[in-house]
């Protein structure tokens, strides 16, 4: 089956939660991913239960005319966290924070968050065999996933970028196979 992962768009910085919505540049990212992946014939689309992935998935399931389904086991790792601020923002305005940040996800909890998703992962695999799925999750999701595709040490080893399409194949034998990561062509154009 093919497994296509979409990080969602810019979320709005948010001092009150870690479950914020898209920022207007956040909704235009996620029309032009919609617009791309709607080339493409699709037999799912699914989502994290987190209000930023599911906001950019409503554009792409309106265009292909599927209903969202949604799944916890793809949140973000700190959902928990009470607030969110982008990681370029992050990165930008407090290197120190970023690389603590960064360094929280090498540690113990990150293997756990990757079971939960390589679990929640592999259940949607299980249940689309043979057809071509879309989920629109995070940037850690997106590392977890690859890492263990890849066979490394769970960890945040690159920056998936906004609304970028990262594909899997996964066979019904048990192999993953990594296809191609972080592809934004949708946002170069005009």
């Amino acid at each position: 089956m093919d497994l296509i992962l979409i990080r969602h768009g810019l979320p709005v910085r948010s001092q009150e939660s870690s479950d914020p919505p898209l920022a207007d540049e956040g909704h235009d990212q996620a029309r032009r991913v919609a617009t791309r992946l709607a080339r493409e014939r699709f037999d799912v689309v699914m989502s994290s239960t987190m209000r930023r992935a599911v906001q950019t998935a409503e554009p792409f399931a309106a265009l292909a005319g599927h209903e969202i389904q949604t799944h916890d086991g793809i949140v973000e790792f700190d959902r928990d966290a009470g607030s969110y601020t982008p990681m370029e923002e992050l990165k930008r305005d407090n290197y120190d924070a970023w690389k603590r940040f960064v360094a929280r996800g090498q540690t113990r909890d990150i293997a756990d968050f990757q079971s939960t998703v390589v679990t929640a992962l592999e259940e949607v695999i299980a249940a689309n065999k043979g057809k071509r799925v879309a989920v629109f999750c995070h940037g850690g999701v997106i590392n977890v996933w690859t890492a263990h595709v890849l066979r490394m040490e769970p960890r945040l080893f690159f920056e998936p970028r906004y609304t970028s399409v990262h594909r899997y194949l996964c066979a019904g034998t048990g192999e993953r196979n990594l296809l191609s990561l972080n592809d934004i062509a949708h946002l170069d154009t005009d």
